[in-house]
C-alpha cells in the first residue's frame, strides 16, 4: 500500500511516539540512577589520594570498554544494569578527589560546569529526538572519536597534569553531537533491549561535557 489515508496514518504513527516516549522515560531513569551512583562515589572518594582516584577512573574507563566490546550480557538484562550502576559507581570514586577540591577552592567553576552540562544535555538531547535526519550512522564514529579522546586527555593529564582548554572543548563538542545522535537513535531506532545500552552512552557523555566545562571554566 503506497499511501495511507489520515485516520489510518495516525493510528499508526500514535504507538510509535508513545513507544519513544515510554523508552525514553526508561532511559533517563537509568542515567539518573547511574548519576546518583557516580554522585555516591564522589562523596566516599572525596579524600582519597590522587594515585587512588586516578587508578579508579583508569578503571571506570576499562569497565566503560568492557561493556562496549563484552557483548549481548553487558547490554541488555539485570546484569548489564548492575554493571552500568557499578561503573558509575567507580567513575564517581575516581572523581571524589577532584570534585572535593573544586567544592573547596573555585566553587563557581563547579557551579557553572553544573548548570553548562544541564543545559547542553537537555538542549542537545531536544534536538535529537525531534530532528527529522536519521542519524543512527554517525553512532559509532563519534562513539569511537570520544574513546579515543578520553584516552588521549587521561594520558595528557598523567603526563604534564594539566589538559589544555582547547581539547576539552573539542571534547565537550564531541560529546553533545554524540548526545543528539544517541537521543535521535532512540527515536527512531530503539526498543526496550536497547535502553541500558543507551543510557551507558548519555551517561559518559554526560561525564564527558562535565569535566571538560569544569576545566573551561577553572582555565579562565
Amino acid at each position: 500500500m503506497s499511501e495511507l489515508s489520515g485516520t489510518t496514518y495516525r493510528d499508526a504513527a500514535r504507538p510509535a511516539a508513545i513507544s519513544a516516549t515510554k523508552l525514553l522515560g526508561q532511559v533517563m531513569f537509568l542515567v539518573a540512577i547511574a548519576l546518583g551512583f557516580a554522585a555516591l562515589g564522589t562523596l566516599i572518594g572525596r579524600d582519597l589520594s590522587v594515585g587512588t582516584a586516578r587508578l579508579l577512573s583508569f578503571g571506570g574507563f576499562g569497565m566503560l570498554m568492557v561493556s562496549s566490546f563484552a557483548g549481548e550480557r553487558f547490554r541488555i538484562g539485570p546484569f548489564a544494569m548492575g554493571w552500568l550502576f557499578a561503573t558509575a559507581l567507580v567513575i564517581g570514586l575516581g572523581l571524589g578527589p577532584v570534585i572535593a577540591y573544586f567544592a573547596t577552592v573555585e566553587p563557581s567553576a563547579l557551579t557553572q560546569a553544573f548548570a553548562g552540562t544541564a543545559a547542553t544535555v537537555a538542549g542537545a538531547g531536544a534536538l535529537g529526538f525531534f530532528l527529522s535526519k536519521d542519524l543512527a550512522p554517525w553512532m559509532r564514529p563519534l562513539s569511537l572519536i570520544v574513546f579515543a579522546a578520553c584516552l588521549a586527555t587521561i594520558l595528557i593529564s598523567l603526563v604534564s597534569g594539566s589538559v589544555s582548554p582547547l581539547i576539552s572543548g573539542g571534547i565537550y563538542l564531541l560529546s553533545a553531537a554524540l548526545i543528539v545522535v544517541d537521543f535521535n537513535v532512540l527515536r527512531k531506532h530503539g526498543t526496550e533491549a536497547d535502553a541500558i545500552w543507551l543510557a551507558t552512552g548519555i551517561f559518559v557523555s554526560i561525564v564527558n561535557i562535565f569535566l571538560s566545562l569544569l576545566n573551561i571554566f577553572s582555565s579562565r
